[in-house]
């Protein structure tokens, strides 16, 4: 994050009141593409005022290209490895919120770091909520099939199991505001004392 980013954050954060807590591990945003890891990652490094992370932005910015033009260069196992390695670097950093694609928690290699030096929080979203946010999108290279929703069906149902071993679990639904979520993901992050201080 740059220093203007994360100023940002930490004025944005000053809007919301105080200070919920203080961060002692990263929090690591999990779930399917649509969840809301960004948008609720954001707003929620605001509220902590805490560096907030983006592992597909960091990726594209050490390679100077689109994730979509990395897969189309050098395939998804390529993207696997330099994502695995941009993850691991931001752990290592900073304590923040850190948003992450949406295949990152299906190696068990991320989720046992993920889980060692931080806390990984999935975003559960019903398969229709996913949909709805991500059908006027071309920029999915995991979505530009024949079918995209049959092919957004079958990511849905073979990663659900693997994003239900997350360490918490946050429901993201299309009635409740970004702000909404954020307050149940510091309500589970509440039952954490080994990841998030609370204030006095």
């Amino acid at each position: 994050m740059s220093e203007i980013e994360h100023n940002a954050a930490a004025e944005a954060g000053k809007k919301t009141g105080p200070r919920p807590g203080r961060l002692k591990k990263t929090v690591v945003m999990v779930g399917m593409m649509g969840a809301g890891k960004t948008a609720v990652g954001r707003a929620l490094a605001a509220r902590l005022r805490a560096p907030f992370l983006d592992s597909d932005h960091e990726i594209e910015a050490a390679a100077n290209m689109t994730i979509p033009e990395i897969f189309a260069r050098d395939g998804e196992a390529f993207f696997r490895k330099k994502e695995s390695q941009v993850i691991a670097r931001l752990l290592a950093e900073a304590r923040g919120v850190l948003s992450t694609g949406g295949g990152a928690f299906l190696s068990e290699a991320n989720r046992d770091m993920i889980s060692d030096r931080g806390v990984s929080v999935w975003l559960n979203a019903d398969l229709d909520v996913l949909w709805n946010r991500v059908r006027h999108r071309d920029h999915r290279p995991l979505l530009k099939t024949a079918d995209p929703y049959e092919t957004l069906k079958e990511l849905y149902e073979a990663r659900v199991p693997l994003y239900a071993r997350a360490d918490l679990v946050v429901r993201s639904d299309a009635q409740t505001p970004v702000e909404g979520v954020v307050d149940r993901v510091l309500a589970a992050l509440a039952t954490r004392p080994d990841v998030l201080e609370m204030e006095e």
